[in-house]
């Protein structure tokens, strides 16, 4: 080896045993060779003597980059040369006749012909047609030599496909142009010589070299898109792709090749018409016996891809033929191949191209709007349901992976749900064109799933139900409840079965998400509410041993019961009795579980109790009884726990905090089936039980203030109290609030907020004196703890702290908002306020101009708007809060009204914005109404003459604001102020 050779050697070394340093210094001198004017020449000369693969591989992927980088500066001779060697080399001619050392590349690995492919393809990138136009002509002679140079032959065809006429990849504009001249120039000048050397080539070695001959045809398959279709199919060609498919004995390979000649021969892009007689002289019809081989071989997966695509071909014909034209035939051709396409799509493994809901959904479209569907058609749809069926069903291998939900079931339903969407799709489009056959077909798959063993039904069962649920997309309320069709038989059917598989946890959600889809249909025919209560109360419901079901099961009953309601008062009894073991264990230390936390935590089945007992069907001594119940036990549990934890140790008295948690989460979700009528109006002895219960509840912030968990509890009931008891709840509201508001913590500051804004917007200026009460409390705190000027955002700043300041002030403006908007800013002025006015009002400003959030700045401009209204003047025309007009016309009006909104942050395309402007100029206008021209002089005179807004634009707006019409003022302000930013060109911010 000389030095070169050594250091590529050394370069491709993969192994960790050369040093590191030998190895950098070997890259550099094979870079540097590279680099020199005759590289090309030391490559040939190396590729001709040197048998070493990395020396091989090294000179041909210089020469390809040499030629990818320099070929346009390159003199005549050096191309010539590089042609005439590296073209030899490819057809397996010795450059040095007289030297018996002399090496051949197409005896070498498959990894080095494949780059001297890629360097021929280059030359004819540059050369073909112009400057080589003999390239394929000069090959075809050289065929003769044997199986080398056939195969070397086939590796340059695939080569120029996939570097340029391919357009499976990325192409720019400069290889399409490229690729269009070679096309053209190969069909005018030896595209029929190279097909028939294929012709001539599988003729003569289909028996003695298979594998050289399915090499052959995976080229010409590439080709067929773009040459003359004439040239394939013709009675000696198509005879012969048939005759290599349909013969048994074959090498599979070689069988699998000639059916993808054949595929691409029917997806060639031609008129429908001409593509309709190609199709039908294919005779199709002989190679569907083979798809019944063996699933998983190489043929059988080539011809159900054939199969498919000629399908989709023929399909795509009859939707765009007329009758006269032969859409007749297409159906004839179509109904042929469907069945062993439908084989195909539950057998075989299916060519990703080929999307098996497309063609289903476009040849399901082909019935819409027919009367009756043929026979044929009702056997289609019967096939494309068991289709659909397959298709859903889950792997039986991750079925104790799904009923436990580890993180590979956890992945795999997600997988399913998303793979499903457009199956569902397609089969409640099939319900709708072929109702009665769908729901036969759903019948017979629930009644093949009930009769089926546990072990194996488990999937069968889940795909069954699913059909059966999805249905239900394709009916109207009216076929729900009326039960057309077979749903008078499903149902009950549905209602009355025990799956032997019903503890997987898969059938068992499943079983009872169809029957809540269902209930319309029990509202109607209510003598099958036995049955369905049955369903949710026993083991196949809330009763289910896995806790996932058993908790989906109480939501889906709580959902039943609100809509069946009065129908359900006969069964309360019988529904109480059932549920006594749920409600006792609910409350259990034991329950309480984390993965539960969320909307189906259990507390349904209080909230289905309250909903049953709620109603005023049921009797008013037996309402009170059942109520009692259900409250007595559950307040003696938090009687008993407080007086317990008030006598023990810190660590003792934890240990109630979770049974108390969910005994108010309960007695909450019991609350929500009681209005306010009922309570207070018609039954105020229900409403005593509550404000009892209250009371009690109310003692838990007494013996655990500082337990955060019992305080955001306490406080849910309180509003949901606030609802239920109305004004009634006022007695208990001072001794409430005071404990709520011991802790300044900005998350509880947050809950007290949310409470006292429902407060106000449910009894408005009934809750003045308990707001003057706690407001001046409140702003203290919030401007103690709220930094005076923006809360830090964007990238780092996403801290918890950081969110919690943020939800603070966000729910701050809109408590204000909420105040000054409910006839109560009057709150703000009395004497245990006044400390905190000033702080406000700065603290409202600095929002209004530069708080990011569009929708806050509106409220905060609002709450000025209103202040404006409540405190502008009094009757006399004297100021009813000293200092505020001249703080609204002299800071509020120029910075927020004027300086905001020139600022080019403030964006008029952003339809937030447009509405925040229109707030700005409804301020201006009731800045005008209540002050007058005492607010037009400042505005005017200050604040435009410090933009030097030109004068004829100010009396223009002076006037616009004096008129009546507040869209027109709204829309000359916007032209003013993006003619003054034009004019400033975005230099201004006065602030």
């Amino acid at each position: 080896m000389d030095d070169l050779e050594k250091a590529i050697v050394i370069s491709f070394d993969e192994s960790g045993a050369v040093d590191s340093v030998l190895k950098s210094q070997a890259v550099a001198f094979v870079q540097q060779i590279k680099e020199t004017p005759s590289v090309c020449s030391i490559c040939i000369e190396k590729l001709c003597f040197c048998k070493l693969v990395q020396v091989q591989f090294w000179c041909l992927q210089c020469l390809h980059e040499v030629l990818r980088a320099k070929y346009l500066s390159m003199m005549p001779g050096e191309k010539s040369f590089i042609r005439k060697s590296v073209f030899g080399m490819a057809c397996y001619e010795s450059l040095n006749a007289n030297d018996t050392n002399c090496v051949r590349l197409l005896d070498g690995p498959a990894f080095i012909k494949n780059k001297l492919a890629q360097v021929v393809v280059t030359l004819i990138y540059f050369e073909y047609p112009l400057i080589w136009p003999s390239v394929f002509v000069d090959f075809l002679p050289n065929l003769s030599k044997g199986a080398a140079v056939i195969d070397m032959f086939s590796r340059v065809l695939n080569a120029l496909d996939d570097e340029l006429i391919s357009l499976d990849y990325p192409r720019t504009g400069d290889e399409l142009a490229v690729a269009g001249r070679i096309k053209d120039a190969m069909r005018a000048q030896c595209v029929p010589q190279i097909v028939g050397a294929w012709y001539d080539i599988v003729l003569m070695y289909r028996n003695s070299d298979p594998e050289l001959c399915a090499s052959v045809l995976d080229s010409m398959r590439r080709y067929i898109s773009w040459i003359d279709i004439g040239l394939i199919v013709n009675d000696a060609f198509t005879h012969l792709l048939f005759e290599l498919m349909l013969v048994d004995g074959l090498p599979d390979q070689l069988r699998a090749a000639a059916a993808g000649v054949v595929l691409a021969v029917v997806s060639k892009r031609m008129d429908p018409k001409p593509k309709l007689a190609l199709l039908q002289s294919l005779q199709m019809n002989r190679v569907f016996r083979l798809v019944a081989r063996d699933g998983d071989s190489e043929l059988v997966s080539s011809v159900a891809s054939l199969l498919t695509g000629y399908a989709t071909e023929v399909l795509e014909c009859s939707n765009s033929l007329s009758l006269e034209d032969g859409k007749g035939v297409s159906l004839e051709l179509l109904n042929e191949v469907l069945t062993s396409v439908f084989y195909v799509m539950q057998n075989c493994e299916v060519d990703s191209a080929f999307s098996i809901v497309q063609f289903l959904s476009v040849y399901v479209g082909t019935m819409k709007g027919l009367s009756t569907l043929t026979e044929t058609q009702l056997l289609h749809v019967g096939q494309i349901l068991e289709v659909i069926r397959a298709q859903i069903q889950f792997d039986p291998m991750y079925r104790s992976n799904l009923d436990v939900l580890d993180k590979i079931g956890r992945e795999e339903e997600d997988r399913m749900v998303e793979f499903r969407k457009d199956l569902f799709v397609l089969l409640r489009n099939i319900g709708r064109v072929a109702p009665d056959v769908t729901q036969m077909f759903i019948r017979n798959s629930l009644a093949s799933a009930v009769s089926s063993s546990e072990d194996r039904n488990v999937e069968e069962v889940e795909a069954a139900l699913s059909l059966f649920y999805e249905l239900g997309e394709s009916l109207s309320d009216d076929a729900m409840r009326n039960g057309s069709g077979l749903l008078q038989e499903l149902v009950p059917m549905l209602l009355s079965t025990k799956f032997p598989c019903h503890s997987n946890r898969l059938v068992a959600l499943v079983y009872l998400d169809t029957i809540n889809r269902y209930m319309k249909f029990v509202l109607e025919n209510t003598q099958y509410i036995p049955m369905a209560l049955c369903a949710f109360l026993d083991e196949r419901g809330i009763h289910h041993p896995n806790a996932n079901v058993s908790r989906r099961a109480s939501y889906l009953f709580m959902r039943g019961v609100k809509l069946l309601k009065a129908k359900l008062v006969p069964y309360i009894e019988t529904i109480l009795q059932s549920l006594q073991d749920t409600v006792a264990q609910f409350t259990k230390m034991d329950s309480v579980s984390k993965e539960f936390s969320g909307s189906e935590d259990g507390s349904h089945v209080f909230e289905a109790i309250g909903l049953l007992i709620g109603m005023e069907d049921v009797p008013l001594e037996k309402q009170s009884d059942y109520l009692s119940a259900m409250l007595t036990p559950l307040c003696r549990q938090v009687e008993v726990a407080l007086v317990n934890a008030k006598s023990q140790n810190h660590e003792g008295s934890l240990a109630h905090i979770g049974n108390i948690q969910q005994i108010i989460v309960a007695i909450n979700a019991l609350s929500k089936g009681f209005s306010q009528k009922l309570v207070i109006t018609s039954r105020p002895a229900i409403g005593l039980m509550f404000k009892q219960t209250l009371d009690i509840l109310l003692e838990i912030l007494v013996v655990f203030p500082k337990i955060e968990s019992l305080r955001c509890k306490v406080t849910s009931f309180i509003h949901r109290m606030v609802e239920t008891l109305g004004t009634s709840v006022f007695p208990y509201l001072p001794k409430a609030l005071e404990h709520l508001l011991t802790e300044s913590e900005p998350k509880e500051l947050v809950g007290f907020l949310v409470l006292l804004n429902q407060l106000i917007c449910k009894f408005g200026v009934g809750v003045h004196d308990i707001l003057e009460e706690v407001y001046p409390i409140i702003a203290s705190r919030v401007f103690n703890i709220l930094p005076n000027n923006d809360i830090l955002s964007g990238p780092g700043s996403c801290t918890e702290e950081i969110r919690e300041l943020q939800e603070l002030q966000r729910t701050f403006f809109i408590f204000l908002n909420v105040i000054a908007t409910h006839n109560l800013s009057s709150v703000f002025l009395s004497p245990k306020s006044g400390g905190s006015l000033e702080l406000m009002m700065q603290f409202l400003l600095h929002a209004c101009c530069n708080h990011k959030d569009i929708l806050i700045r509106k409220a905060c401009i609002q709450i000025f708007v209103r202040l404006i209204k409540d405190w502008g003047t009094d009757p006399n025309g004297e100021e009813k809060v000293p200092g505020f007009r001249s703080f609204i016309v002299g800071a509020f009006a120029t910075n927020c009204c004027l300086y905001s909104v020139l600022d080019k942050s403030f964006e008029f395309r952003d339809a937030n914005t447009l509405v925040l402007f229109g707030e700005i100029v409804m301020a201006q206008k009731v800045m005008y109404e209540k002050f007058g021209n005492l607010f037009l002089l400042h505005f005017v005179s200050k604040g435009f003459s410090n933009i030097h807004c030109p004068q004829d634009l100010a009396e223009q707006y002076c006037q616009k604001l004096q008129e009546n019409d507040i869209k027109a003022l709204k829309s000359f302000y916007q032209s003013l102020i993006e003619k003054l930013r034009l004019q400033q060109n975005g230099s201004l911010v006065f602030r």
